[in-house]
């Protein structure tokens, strides 16, 4: 059974803080949109819509993107302590996400963005208390729109908020902050790590579909051996293929068992083939292939199913095919788009002339190993965030619901 969430006014005489309409603290001001062409590698700082979403609560300097001179002009500048919401989201609960701005440079905002500025609040721990549970189920409540949902700055007047004395915010914010910027790190050091990777892969494995001269390269019809087996009976997990996550559950990704009886006609995989997925998507739009890491799975008939043979390392062509080694071939080989069923128009006799690069053995499995181990470390990295975000979510329900007081010292009270 979910716990029950508490409310602002279920809150409110526990702690003692004040209640506030957002539209008592300062005056909101509409951001202004950038467009793609006018971010460039020279000009002013600028954090773009998308950012918000990539971001922790606090934005200080150092923001990645920047706006060419002629359109800051048209963009919103940022002022040292305005409070950033996100105005549309795919969904309710997505919109409004906040973050504030730090920095002392001079920076701007574009896209579809609401500013709050003014508040006399301490920024830092508004914004975490913005994006807090309570806070957030409001502003989920006045969204509005289906397929793109979005908040306007009149409903985010209304958006209460608990506010303790300033002396309390600074002492919250200052403990949350030290979560922030750990995470701050180790998510630098994950983007480090994974454009090394992907500086790695296309050293070791080519770029474009341009694969290392000395390598001599084959159709897959000549390396692999088709798969077209049936089940015969047994348990066997029904799966599907993601572009960003491989093989999953078909019950996870679609809530349900999508197979029904057609699951007769399904592919019977075992540990260590490949299925080449055609479904067309922004993440993989020539299809993506998998290898499967588990004992055996039910995949759907239309997937181009297949087994290396011998002599063959299948961890280093699991890396090829995740690096989009095929990506060019299949751009000149898929005629028409996509059909009705979402499927690329790609038949089986064309997707098994591609080419592939049949180097070494040993240097299939140097390659394959360096690839692996980096792909390893930053697995690691996403845990160690995963742990850290979820002990950061867990001190914010007891510091911003006032469970967990902090006490301010006199010089601290005196300063406030």
């Amino acid at each position: 059974m979910r716990e029950h969430e508490l409310t602002i006014e279920e809150l409110l005489p526990k702690t003692g803080w004040a209640k506030i309409k957002l539209g008592e603290l300062g005056v909101f001001v509409k951001g202004k949109g950038i467009a793609r062409s006018d971010v460039c590698e020279e000009g002013y700082p600028c954090l773009r819509y998308g950012e918000i979403y990539s971001t922790y609560e606090t934005v200080t300097t150092g923001l990645v993107s920047k706006v060419s001179p002629s359109a800051a002009d048209q963009a919103c500048a940022l002022e040292h302590g305005d409070i950033v919401f996100a105005a549309s989201g795919e969904t309710a609960e997505e919109i409004g996400k906040v973050v504030t701005y730090t920095g002392k440079e001079r920076a701007w905002v574009g896209g579809d963005t609401v500013i709050l500025r003014g508040h006399g609040q301490n920024a830092v721990f508004l914004a975490h208390a913005l994006n807090s549970d309570p806070v957030v189920r409001q502003k989920a409540r006045l969204g509005k729109g289906q397929s793109v949902v979005h908040i306007h700055a009149p409903d985010l007047a209304t958006v209460e908020v608990l506010l303790p004395p300033l002396s309390e915010q600074r002492k919250i914010a200052a403990i949350l902050r030290i979560w922030d910027e750990a995470l701050e790190k180790l998510s630098a050091l994950r983007s480090t790590k994974a454009r090394q990777l992907g500086g790695l892969a296309q050293t070791t494995m080519g770029r474009g579909g341009v694969f290392p001269a000395h390598w001599q390269q084959k159709p897959l019809s000549k390396v692999c051996t088709p798969v077209k087996r049936k089940s015969s009976g047994g348990d066997h997990s029904v799966m599907t293929i993601s572009a960003k996550s491989g093989f999953l559950m078909q019950s996870d990704k679609f809530a349900r068992n999508m197979a029904g009886r057609s699951v007769e006609r399904y592919t019977l995989l075992h540990e260590g083939e490949f299925a080449y997925n055609k479904g067309n998507s922004k993440t993989a739009p020539y299809g993506c292939v998998f290898r499967l890491d588990r004992d055996t799975a039910l995949v759907p008939f239309v997937y181009y199913c297949f087994a290396l043979k011998p002599g063959l390392d299948p961890e280093f062509y699991d890396h090829l095919f995740a690096a989009g080694a095929l990506n060019y071939q299949l751009s000149r080989l898929i005629n028409s788009g996509v059909r009705n069923d979402g499927l690329l128009n790609l038949y089986s006799d064309d997707f098994f002339s591609c080419r592939v690069p049949v180097p070494p053995i040993e240097e299939q499995k140097r390659i394959a190993q360096a690839l692996t181990t980096a792909k390893r470390e930053l697995a690691l990295l996403d845990e160690e965030i995963a742990a850290l975000t979820d002990q950061k979510r867990g001190l914010m329900q007891k510091l911003l619901t006032g469970e967990w007081r902090v006490e301010a010292s006199d010089d601290e009270e005196a300063a406030a």
